[in-house]
């Protein structure tokens, strides 16, 4: 299990360069992480969630684009701008066994592609590595919809053992999906002492997991708060108190509408 992330900024070669010039980044020294095995990024829009979460997964091994330690997808040279940063984290792991999953809902169909194409047959490969397919469900990630890819992916590769990744899974997974993708975290969790999530989001039914520990990176600086502090949370339950009376504000486009003080 991840316990702490420290950035060593003395490995910074270039502090004016990307991702540096985020300031939820510059302004990490160490972060703990919650034994709870749940922690959730939160944070609007380029506040350095994601960058953090890709550059955890490039550190640990996995993919660029998403996968287990095994993947190697030359697709993924347009995610070098996090080598910078991965450079210069220190993770401080309880066992670090290399078991897990990377899923990054941004580059997952490259990531489905790419296991088709390992497991094509190779005529020339003598020492050919068992089918991957198989491991995910039997059939090919294409052959289902977006939302059912993702939700066979959840369940068919984050159970067990390991570091489990997660950018914005939300993106395709249906209001009840999401539902039954909190259930089979809290088992896999519960189950499984070396278990550990780290999801990045902006679902506020996702980061009603109890006990899971919530970042937030706006403000410049990561720090945690309360489920109830979360603009997901806020946002969403003023919406659903009143949708008229909320659509009637957005509409006329209030400068205060957003503003949790409000």
């Amino acid at each position: 299990m991840l316990r702490s992330l420290t950035l060593l900024h003395d490995r910074i070669a270039d502090p004016q360069a990307y991702p540096f010039t985020v300031p939820a980044i510059s302004s990490i020294e160490t972060l703990e992480f919650s034994r709870s095995g749940i922690t959730f990024f939160i944070g609007e829009n380029g506040s350095g969630k994601s960058t953090l979460l890709e550059a955890i997964a490039h550190h640990y091994g996995f993919g660029r684009e998403g996968g287990t330690r095994n993947f190697a997808n030359s697709s993924t040279a347009s995610n070098s701008s996090i080598d910078s940063l991965t450079r210069a984290l220190r993770l401080a792991f309880d066992i670090r066994s290399g078991r897990g999953f990377f899923l990054r809902a941004e580059s997952f169909f490259n990531t489905a592609t790419h296991i088709d194409d390992l497991d094509r047959d190779d005529p020339e490969d003598t020492f050919r590595a068992p089918p991957l397919i198989p491991s995910y469900g039997g059939q090919s990630l294409h052959n289902y919809s977006h939302g059912e890819s993702f939700f066979t992916l959840l369940e068919h590769k984050f159970r067990g053992d390991g570091l489990f990744l997660l950018d914005e899974p939300e993106a395709a997974l249906s209001a009840k999906r999401q539902l039954a993708a909190l259930s089979l975290i809290h088992e896999t969790v519960r189950s499984h002492k070396d278990a550990q999530f780290i999801i990045s989001t902006h679902s506020p039914i996702l980061l009603a997991m109890p006990k899971a520990q919530i970042l937030s990176f706006d403000g410049g600086q990561i720090r945690p708060i309360a489920y109830e502090e979360t603009p997901s949370f806020q946002i969403t339950r003023r919406l659903l108190a009143d949708r008229a009376s909320f659509m009637n504000q957005l509409l006329r486009t209030e400068p205060t509408l957003f503003d949790p003080e409000n």
